[in-house]
């Protein structure tokens, strides 16, 4: 016969391990949860990456060709390079917007530089301008669409 003490120590142990399988059973599902959604997550990140580098690749500036050698036409603003290192065009741009008494938009800058502002196709490539100042650090673009230097 067996004893019944050691039977409802037995059974007693078996229900404490099933609660324990369940506890780990449903840990293992979360695990599992969450390692499949950081897998989605690194792909994502991955595929965004990418993505940053074609757009920035693409955006970056197109050196020209100077005696054979590549240069920047339009050099980022950083420490060593000089207004007197971009065009002259562009030289005379900035000296306009530097003259105003405040911010100015496109047509103004036109009227200084001596851009016909009453034709389109004409101010045009002068706001294409000053945009590219504004992308290489030479101008800032205010909200309202006027420009002025830098501080």
């Amino acid at each position: 016969m067996l004893d019944p003490e050691l039977l409802e120590r037995i059974t007693a142990r078996r229900a404490e391990l099933d609660e324990l399988e369940e506890q780990l059973a449903k840990q293992l599902t979360e695990v599992r949860t969450e390692r499949d959604e950081l897998a989605v997550a690194e792909r994502v990140l991955e595929r965004m990456t990418g993505q940053l580098a074609e757009e920035r690749a693409s955006a970056a500036p197109v050196p020209g060709q100077v005696a054979g050698r590549a240069v920047m036409l339009i050099p980022h603003r950083e420490p060593g390079v000089e207004e007197d290192s971009l065009p002259w065009d562009y030289q005379r741009i900035i000296a306009a917007v530097r003259q105003a008494a405040g911010p100015v938009m496109a047509r103004e800058v036109g009227e200084v530089v001596g851009v016909d502002v009453s034709v389109r196709s004409k101010l045009e490539p002068l706001r294409s301008k000053l945009v590219r100042l504004v992308d290489r650090g030479w101008l800032r673009k205010l909200p309202d669409g006027r420009f002025t230097t830098r501080l």
